[in-house]
C-alpha cells in the first residue's frame, strides 16, 4: 500500500464518511446528517485519508479549550494495520500542538479492543469510565473508557 494521503474533509465528503463509519462500527454507525453537522462546527479538525483515490479512513476532533477530543477515528477494516489511524492521529497531534494545546481525550467502548490497543500504543491513559455508555441493539450496554494522552 502506498502512504495514505491526508486531506481536509469537506462537506463533499459526507456520504464516504458515513459509509467508512458504517463498516468500521456496523452496530452504532453515524448517520450522514449527523456527520454533515459535525463536519461544519468550528474548531473541528476533519481529515480524510485516502490510499490510491479511496477514502480509507478519517478522524474528527474537536480542537478548543486546551485540548483535542477525538469524536471519531475510523478505518476501513479491510485497510487496518497499515498505519491510517497512526497517520491521522499524528495529523491531529500536530494541528492540537500548533494550538498549544495540553492534551487529546476520547472515549472508547470498552469491548473495543482494537481500538484499545492502539490507543495504548499512542500513549493513551485511562482517566474514567462512564457506566452503560454505548448503547447496543440486541446487547447489553457497554462502558465507555475515557483516555487521554499529554501533548507535551
Amino acid at each position: 500500500m502506498t502512504a495514505p494521503v491526508l486531506r481536509p474533509a469537506a462537506s463533499a465528503d459526507v456520504d464516504a464518511l458515513a459509509q467508512l463509519h458504517a463498516r468500521s462500527f456496523p452496530a452504532e454507525p453515524w448517520e450522514r446528517g449527523a456527520l454533515a453537522r459535525l463536519l461544519v462546527l468550528p474548531k473541528m479538525h476533519a481529515r480524510l485519508a485516502e490510499s490510491g483515490r479511496f477514502p480509507a479512513g478519517f478522524i474528527l476532533a474537536l480542537v478548543v479549550g486546551g485540548e483535542a477530543e477525538i469524536l471519531t477515528l475510523c478505518v476501513d477494516p479491510g485497510l487496518r494495520r497499515r498505519g491510517l489511524a497512526r497517520a491521522l492521529l499524528a495529523d491531529l497531534y500536530a494541528a492540537a500542538r500548533a494550538i498549544q494545546s495540553a492534551r487529546v481525550v476520547l472515549e472508547v467502548a470498552a469491548d473495543n479492543a482494537i481500538g484499545r490497543a492502539l490507543y495504548a500504543a499512542e500513549g493513551f491513559a485511562a482517566i474514567g469510565r462512564r457506566p452503560f455508555y454505548y448503547r447496543r441493539p440486541d446487547a447489553p450496554a457497554v462502558d465507555a473508557l475515557i483516555l487521554a494522552r499529554p501533548l507535551a
